[in-house]
Formats: structure tokens, sequence, C-alpha cells
């Protein structure tokens, strides 16, 4: 069974920064696409960031382009999430996984398995 594990997150004031990091337990996250999913208190999951499986395509959402970067470090077998210039409204949990792959070896911001706990990220004046 594929599963993530995130860490990195953590309690920070308006303009800070964190890394969030993922991880795949027991297997390679070097085949798959991975995004970064967030959920605040009372809203739906939103999509935040993806790369695509070869690296060389990434997407992020309008709320965190221009703060947020994501990366992968296949010999660490890690994808990583850097936040700049964090805002209140970015505080969350935060999820990685798999997502979708399209032909053109994109990757698209649909999730495609389970939900692990993810990573608190609170921005807190």
């Amino acid at each position: 069974q594929v599963q993530f594990v995130e860490s990195g997150g953590g309690l920070v004031h308006p303009g800070g920064s964190l890394r969030l990091s993922c991880t795949g337990t027991g297997f390679s996250l070097r085949n798959y696409a991975i995004g970064w999913f967030r959920q605040a208190p009372g809203k739906e999951r939103e999509g935040v960031s993806c790369i695509s499986n070869t690296n060389d395509y990434t997407y992020y959402a309008d709320s965190v382009k221009g703060r947020f970067t994501i990366s992968r470090d296949s010999a660490k077998n890690t994808v990583y999430l850097q936040m700049n210039s964090l805002k209140p409204e970015d505080t969350a949990v935060y999820y990685c996984q798999a997502v979708l792959r399209s032909v053109q070896a994109l990757c698209i911001m649909t999730p495609t398995a389970s939900w692990s706990q993810g990573t608190q990220v609170t921005v807190y004046s």
C-alpha cells in the first residue's frame, strides 16, 4: 500500500518560512507525480502545488504562486514544499500524495491514494 509521510509543519509568524517534506514508506517516489494539498478548518481540501514525475513540470495554485516552491530530491526519496512569505490564510493541515499524470507527463491535482495524517502549519500574529 502506498503511504506518504509529511513533516516540517509548525508555528510561524506572518512573513516567515517553513519547508515541508514528503516521503514514501517502503517505496520510491521517483515514478510518481506528487502533489501538496491543504485543508483549513471549516474549508474544503484544496490543491496547492504538484511536480511531475520527470521534475520538469510544476503547478502552483494562484494563492501561493511566487511564494511556494516544490522540488524533489530523488536521492533522499523526498519531495519538498518551500513556503516563504507565509500568511495567516496559509494556516492549514498540509498533505502530500501521488497525483494523476497526464499523457504529456504533467501533473494534475487529482489525488490517487489514501490520505495520510498531514502536517499542521499555523501562521499567527
